[in-house]
């Protein structure tokens, strides 16, 4: 036997061993061969097939463009997927069409160069990708499908709802497309970490999570991790759970446990504490109602800065138990916003004139919150950007509000004295005064009312400013159904 018809029977065993459908087209698209499992999967015999065209195996509807194809792979023959990014499907003998999947390869000889065709009925992996697809459709949760580059390859229809995004508009995008920006920077490292040991796992345990909105609304979210292997590689499926309803859940439980105890602190003050208080300034009156000229002037100095300490502290009680009290017998209603301000400009008038400041106001909403306690919020705001004014400057007040949908952000920005930033989280903390001289009086008590009346709206406060260069206040309420 010459070495010629050896390899020619080498080459033909090695292609009826293969476990796949194995096809020899020449250049003119001619059959030239087709193994055992080819006469399988299609329902002919071999000799049905060799000399017919392989359009024979592909649906009319593709014939017309198939040669063209044919034509580009000779033109620049290489081992390749064909139909990369698309689905294919071939055509059995009884005309059923499965889908499949193709990988082409050169054979060169010294007469002749034509394409080995190898196919694979994907039948059961589409079955399969359909079923994993209805499941992760059906699934109550947001549900993302990303590959290790982090582009999004599946997702469901809550994930629509959530992000407002159709999904479209999602797949073949990178997962930073519904990241906050602050977050975005650090997140493909996160992801190389996750898919160089992958874990079912939740996502940043210990740490808060935000997504991003369509809109451009962020809002809290629980995340949990699940890695697949695929024949492409590893890919994960992330389940993103909106927890605002219950971040708004938690403030209030917290916000009513603290209620608890300043309502057994405001026993404790309404009568453990005032009741010395009383009995002080009762003797310091005696004393100098009854015994006056028998003091001399130095005891006389005495009692006054007793007084003086008595009638601070009796001051402080009494902010104490308004603090412990806001909030009681709450109760949400409609409120206009512009309303609200505009009787604290009125309340304020007197201080406004005498100080020369301009407020400039603008639309501001109608919402659901606590009436009496915004009212306070606004007040002590304004009022702070008024007290905490420059020298020789007249105040400038803006006062806005941004709607996210889930909540409204107001802003009172001001070109006051401003406040170093690491003083931004004492201010909010009760009798914690910055400016302890006289130039600027008071108890330390406004802005923690300002910080538990944003948390009672389920929102927050914060401070935006630079010393000497004014000062931005912001506060969130939550969009709240009456």
């Amino acid at each position: 036997m010459n070495q010629v018809k050896y390899s020619e029977l080498t080459f033909q065993a090695i292609v009826e061993a293969t476990p796949n459908a194995i096809v020899l087209v020449n250049k003119e698209g001619k059959i030239a061969y087709a193994n055992h499992q080819t006469e399988i999967l299609f329902g002919y015999d071999r000799i049905e097939l060799i000399g017919r065209m392989v359009e024979i195996l592909i649906p009319e509807r593709y014939h017309k463009n198939h040669p063209q194809f044919r034509t580009m792979f000779f033109s620049s023959p290489e081992t390749r997927t064909m139909g990369s990014g698309r689905e294919l499907y071939a055509i059995r003998k009884d005309r059923t069409e499965f889908p499949v999947e193709v990988g082409l390869n050169p054979l060169v000889t010294v007469d002749v160069t034509m394409v080995l065709v190898s196919i694979i009925d994907i039948s059961a992996r589409k079955k399969a990708e359909e079923r994993f697809r209805l499941v992760v459709e059906s699934a109550p949760n947001a549900m993302i499908l990303t590959n290790k580059e982090g582009k999004i390859t599946l997702i469901n229809n809550q994930t629509e709802k959530l992000f407002g995004y159709h999904r479209n508009e999602l797949i073949g995008n990178k997962l930073e497309l519904i990241i906050p920006t602050r977050f975005r920077g650090n997140h493909p490292h996160l992801r190389e970490s996750f898919f160089s040991s992958p874990s079912v796992r939740s996502m940043g345990a210990g740490r808060e999570l935000f997504a991003l909105r369509k809109d451009g609304t962020e809002f809290p979210v629980e995340i949990g991790l699940n890695p697949i292997d695929t024949d492409e590689g590893t890919v994960v499926l992330a389940s993103v759970i909106d927890i605002t309803e219950r971040k708004r859940h938690e403030a209030i439980v917290t916000l009513e446990l603290k209620n608890k105890e300043l309502e057994q602190f405001n026993y404790i003050a309404s009568h453990d504490l005032q009741e010395p208080l009383r009995t002080v300034s009762n003797y310091i009156q005696i004393l100098e109602e009854d015994f006056s000229e028998e003091l001399s002037q130095e005891a006389k100095n005495h009692i006054r800065t007793i007084q003086r300490a008595t009638s601070r502290m009796s001051t402080l009680i009494r902010y104490l138990l308004d603090f412990s009290r806001l909030g009681r017998d709450r109760k949400l209603v409609s409120i206009d916003c512009n309303e609200i301000v505009e009787n604290v400009i009125a309340d304020l008038n007197s201080l406004i004139q005498t100080t020369g400041t301009k407020i400039q106001v603008g639309n501001l909403p109608v919402i659901n919150a606590y009436e009496t306690e915004l009212h306070q919020l606004f007040q002590n705001l304004i009022n702070n950007a008024i007290k905490f004014r420059k020298k020789d400057t007249a105040p400038q007040i803006t006062i806005g509000c941004e709607n996210y949908n889930e909540h409204f952000e107001f802003y009172i920005t001001d070109n006051g004295i401003g406040i170093s930033e690491k003083h931004f989280d004492r201010i909010f903390q009760i009798f914690q005064r910055l400016n302890a001289d006289r130039e600027f009086e008071g108890y330390g008590i406004g802005l923690a009312n300002c910080k538990k009346i944003a948390e009672m709206h389920g929102g927050k406060i914060w401070i935006e400013s630079e010393l000497g260069k004014g000062s931005t206040f912001k506060f969130s309420i939550s969009n709240f159904q009456v």
